[in-house]
């Protein structure tokens, strides 16, 4: 039931990553705060990030994260099923393609791999250091930040919630993982169960697909319990 209840909490955050985003107020300008970030653009001049940087490349659906190593380099966790299908390191090493990325997400495998900075931003602007003022936690020493990262390069568990690329680099860097991400999410999935108007939805939903589907315990167990537990839970 644990594993049913998680595994749909996860698709959930998937799927609420594009209203959340547009939720979540820019790095930096809390409470009227300056921005903290520097945009760098890979196209251009190589820039001066140093070892332990934590780079943030905001993507359509999430936002993507990586410890930067040097020499161009930057340690980062990204969902990937082709290490469980073949121990030819040429291909794994190859860039992670779109379909590799979503079989290693609904396998819940992925990979802390290292790459250059410009396979890492995919085109995109990077923010520098964005995290270090919503972090409550300072942040390490470079050195030790880096040297974190480089013990965890290889094959790990995947998860959406629980395990992703910001739980990897919130832990070199600070010294504990966490998900601003997932935090935020939780919230929101919090202030969606309070609204009892969810409640008269669920409960409509229930039995129009009793209607649809005629009455048995697969429509009315659902019918009855969900609505049922969102209204306890408001």
């Amino acid at each position: 039931m644990l594993d049913t209840l998680t595994f749909l909490l996860e698709k959930l955050f998937l799927l609420a990553h594009i209203k959340l985003s547009s939720l979540l107020p820019p790095p930096g300008r809390e409470r009227g705060d300056p921005p903290l970030t520097r945009r760098c653009d890979p196209a251009g001049a190589p820039p001066k990030f140093q070892r332990g940087d934590l780079l943030e490349v905001p993507r359509t659906l999430f936002t993507h994260f990586g410890i930067y190593l040097g020499d161009n380099r930057v340690a980062h966790l990204i969902p990937d099923i082709l290490p469980v299908l073949t121990a030819d390191g040429r291909q794994i090493q190859e860039m992670v393609t779109n379909t590799r990325l979503l079989l290693g997400v609904l396998s819940k495998h992925a990979s802390i791999r290292v790459d250059s900075v410009e396979d890492f931003a995919y085109g995109a602007g990077i923010l520098l250091n964005a995290m270090d003022r919503a972090v409550r936690r300072s942040p390490l020493s470079g050195e030790e930040v880096a040297r974190r990262a480089e013990r965890l390069v290889g094959t790990v568990s995947y998860s959406l919630l629980w395990n992703n690329c910001e739980h990897f680099v919130t832990y070199c860097r600070y010294g504990t993982a966490q998900s601003l991400q997932t935090d935020k999410f939780c919230e929101w999935l919090k202030s969606l169960i309070r609204d009892r108007r969810n409640v008269l939805l669920t409960a409509l939903l229930g039995l129009l697909s009793m209607v649809c589907l005629g009455i048995s315990s697969s429509t009315a167990l659902p019918t009855l319990l969900i609505p049922f537990t969102l209204w306890m839970a408001s």
